[in-house]
């Protein structure tokens, strides 16, 4: 790179001159810096009374000479010199300090931020011989380590072989805490919100959790910040920012995942601060819903939610659209790269929507149908990971996929239960709600969940093992509201009952809230992965249906 930075005003030709002929300097693998190297260092940089820093790769040649104040030095973009997955960047910085003085905070947190090799201040004794400051990140609690001032010919022991040695302890020291497999994602959480309370934010950041953990990411820490008056700009203040970059670095992460939604502008503020990936809540699930969604519907509608929430945050900074279907010719002269790949994705976007209108007529000829055979139509509606699929399954002997993760099903199932005497429901798996459910997504999914529109009776299952469950049901309920179907019949029925058998033991008080709850909601307790305790369900769905009928289904036997 051989760069000269720094405010270069008042500097003579042959001063800059000076300092350019030290990119001819190369120091040894071995050695921390020469003697002659850092006598000419100090001569000249006594010489402008300024600092004068050297940045030296691990090959011992100089890329980067700073040229700083009196008081500091500024390091620039070191983005020719990515960190990716190392634990170091593979660059040290040795500067001046013209006062003799320590290794400064502002050195330190340079140290931290930018995962330096080392960083070393020189400082003048005599004519011939200079004292040497050092530090260095290390496995030690406060994840660096300050070393004893120094006489430069006794720093011996601090050249190549020293920061390979560094590396290996700090790889190792990540692997023990937190093994991660190869290639996973490994992330901090952060939450930021004003005037909210802190068991809201509490469960929202363990909701994220599990988000995380269904997105196959390891989660090492997460912290949280209730200001009185959120960042514009980062969302959180940038000195706590700045601290959370640095643990996220100690600690191998490689993913911030904020969850609160960010504006674009924010994203960028905050990644100018790190080289870590950084996404919101909206993005997680987004990606999320990618990887799960199994039919053309499903495919459809989340590319299109992708493509909605990506257009905004388009910046330019070499995005790559070679996925995206183009308009050929159509590109006018002097056109942008960015303004190219904007085009590009509306032209997708409107492509997508008008393939959801053809699904949806289809969708709509399979609902006509059913509404047709007069057959009653139940949907099965609820949070994310309430068991809806698992109780399908129960219910109809299907083999729908199920597993214990948010978002296990995203595409609708539609199933015939029959029941005795001829009598037969259709039941329909939807996907589940969650709260904070991106915009774009959800506006993306109103076609999938018309299904609901024709339903005769929204099955409402909870999760009664969630000791969130009170806001589950307000979250699915005002989600229902904005579809337009508050107004639809429903039926609360308490699922995971078959987790709650050691709680009235071990808390009384909960167990007493959620019998309370049961009453309130006048819900039906079931265990979707026992099929003996359907028996009530089915119960009341032929007394709702059928309720001039004399028989009665007092055992799921009698599902043909």
């Amino acid at each position: 790179m051989h760069e000269l930075h720094g405010n270069l005003a008042g500097l003579k030709q042959s001063q800059i001159q000076a300092a350019e002929r030290l990119y001819r300097r190369r120091i040894p693998a071995d050695e921390l810096c020469s003697a002659e190297l850092a006598g000419r260092l100090l001569e000249l940089s006594l010489e402008l009374r300024r600092q004068i820093g050297l940045l030296v790769n691990r090959q011992g040649a100089i890329e980067l000479i700073l040229i700083g104040t009196e008081k500091g030095l500024l390091i620039p973009d070191l983005k020719e010199y990515p960190l990716g997955r190392k634990r170091l960047r593979g660059l040290r910085l040795i500067h001046t300090h013209l006062k003799s003085e320590p290794l400064t905070e502002d050195d330190l947190t340079d140290l931290k931020l930018l995962r330096l090799d080392l960083i070393a201040a020189l400082c003048p004794l005599d004519g011939r011989r200079s004292i040497v400051h050092l530090a260095h990140l290390s496995t030690e609690p406060g994840g660096i380590s300050v070393l004893p001032p120094q006489l430069l010919e006794k720093a011996v022991d601090y050249g190549n072989d020293f920061i390979s040695t560094l590396e290996r302890s700090l790889d190792r020291a990540i692997q023990t805490e937190a093994p991660a497999q190869d290639g996973q994602e490994r992330a901090i959480l952060i939450s930021v919100r004003a005037g909210g309370e802190r068991r809201e934010v509490d469960d929202s950041l363990a909701e994220l959790q599990e988000l995380a953990r269904t997105a196959g990411v390891q989660v090492l820490d997460s912290f949280i910040q209730l200001p009185r008056k959120l960042n514009p700009r980062t969302l959180m203040g940038e000195g706590k920012l700045q601290e959370v970059v640095i643990r996220a670095l100690q600690r191998g992460a490689t993913l911030l995942i904020f969850d609160q939604e960010l504006t674009p502008a924010q994203v960028r503020a905050i990644s100018t601060m790190t080289e870590l990936k950084v996404i919101d809540r909206s993005q997680l699930i987004l990606d999320i819903f990618a990887g799960r969604a199994k039919s053309r519907d499903g495919k459809v509608q989340v590319e299109l939610a992708q493509l909605k929430y990506l257009l905004p945050r388009l910046t330019g900074r070499g995005v790559q659209m070679s996925r995206l279907m183009g308009g050929i010719g159509g590109r006018g002269p002097g056109e942008t790269k960015l303004e190219i790949d904007r085009r590009r994705i509306r032209d997708r976007i409107t492509a997508l929507e008008r393939e959801l209108q053809e699904l949806s007529r289809d969708r709509e000829q399979r609902r006509s149908r059913r509404v047709r055979s007069g057959v009653p139509i139940i949907s099965i509606v609820g949070y994310t990971n309430a068991g809806k699929s698992t109780l399908l399954n129960a219910l109809t002997q299907s083999e729908i996929f199920t597993e214990n993760l948010l978002f296990a099903t995203l595409d609708t199932s539609s199933r015939r239960l029959r029941l005795p005497r001829e009598r037969e429901v259709i039941i329909t798996d939807t996907v589940g709600f969650i709260r904070s459910l991106p915009a774009s997504l959800m506006g993306a999914f109103k076609a999938t969940l018309e299904e609901l529109q024709d339903a005769d009776l929204l099955l409402h299952l909870v999760d009664a093992s969630n000791p969130r469950f009170e806001a589950q049901i307000a979250q699915v309920r005002t989600i229902l509201a904005e579809l337009g179907l508050a107004e639809k019949p429903e039926l609360v029925v308490f699922n995971k009952t078959d987790q709650l058998e050691g709680l009235k033991r071990k808390d009384t008080i909960a167990f007493l809230r959620i019998a309370q709850a049961k009453r309130r909601h006048n819900a039906i307790s079931i265990s979707a992965v026992d099929r003996k305790s359907l028996a009530p369900l089915l119960d009341e769905l032929k007394r709702r249906f059928w309720p001039d009928a004399d028989d009665s289904f007092q055992t799921p036997t009698d599902i043909l």
